[in-house]
């Protein structure tokens, strides 16, 4: 098997995964979103350190740390992903599972638009029509919901947001996820301490809760590694029209499986939100290179 089908492969698993994880965060709703990304950022570290010696890049991770500047970036992005976690779990545990399927959805014309604002970058007539749609499918909630989808909106931002700082800073996917993970690890250790009456209430007071929250970090990891793998070995264009599978899933679960509501407005914006992608999709094959 070629590199690149292994690397389709590895993007279908990655958002595959990302789209299922509502169903492993509603296995750990007896804990509060915080403690539960507090979770995530631990064992995260702990798997992604564990891979980062064993392929020895322990030293250019050290070397990014003791960098202010490259310190300075890593801490702003791992907040605004630490942010972008809580309120996605948070999310998930109070019933707007397809609101923050929404979020992801709106996530690389969000990308689009910072693109052009950070960092110049031109984009077409059809792009800035798919942008316009995307905007107007967050619009048409408002009389639904009665109130600004700021979940969806605020995931959306949170994480376009992050790739713009990763984008500035220099650090590699892998070693950068560990270093952000480093520089949150004690402020995750301390708020489960604060928050727990007692080591055992910190992992929920059993053994079957606390192996949940261990694996939230292979939860967390799996994917990534997935996603870096495939952003490695296939084509961006390729990569960025997977990327919705994620989402889809979310939404599936959301509607068919909780039971959350799917009133016309929301049909009329997922409508426009999917024109924007059928958009994005045309316009990324019509210039891929042949």
């Amino acid at each position: 098997m070629s590199a690149s089908s292994k690397g389709l492969i590895s993007a279908i698993a990655a958002f595959t995964l990302w789209g299922v994880l509502p169903l492993y965060w509603k296995q750990v709703d007896f804990m509060a979103s915080p403690s539960i990304v507090a979770h995530r950022t631990i064992w995260s570290l702990v798997i992604l350190g564990t891979i980062l010696l064993w392929r020895r890049e322990g030293a250019a991770l050290i070397r990014q740390l003791k960098s202010p500047a490259a310190a300075g970036w890593l801490l702003i992005s791992g907040a605004l992903l630490a942010a972008n976690w809580i309120l996605y779990v948070w999310a998930t545990l109070n019933e707007r599972i397809i609101e923050g399927s929404l979020g992801y959805y709106l996530n690389p014309f969000f990308n689009m638009l910072f693109g052009m604002i950070w960092f110049g970058e031109r984009h077409n007539r059809m792009q800035g029509v798919a942008i316009a749609l995307a905007l107007c499918g967050v619009v048409i909630q408002l009389p639904a919901a009665g109130t600004f989808p700021w979940v969806a909106f605020t995931l959306a931002v949170t994480f376009s947001l992050y790739a713009v700082v990763k984008k500035r800073g220099s650090t590699g996917s892998r070693a950068g996820l560990t270093a952000e993970s480093a520089l949150l690890a004690p402020i995750a250790i301390g708020w489960l301490c604060w928050q727990s009456s007692s080591p055992a209430a910190a992992f929920g007071g059993s053994w079957v809760h606390a192996l949940w929250l261990i694996g939230a970090g292979l939860a967390t990891t799996a994917p990534l590694l997935c996603f870096g793998y495939a952003a490695r070995n296939i084509r961006l264009t390729t990569l960025g029209m997977v990327q919705f599978i994620g989402p889809t899933i979310q939404l599936i679960i959301g509607w068919q499986i909780y039971d959350e509501p799917m009133p016309l407005a929301r049909v009329l914006s997922f409508g426009l939100i999917w024109a924007a992608i059928a958009l994005y999709t045309m316009d990324a094959l019509r210039r891929r290179p042949v």
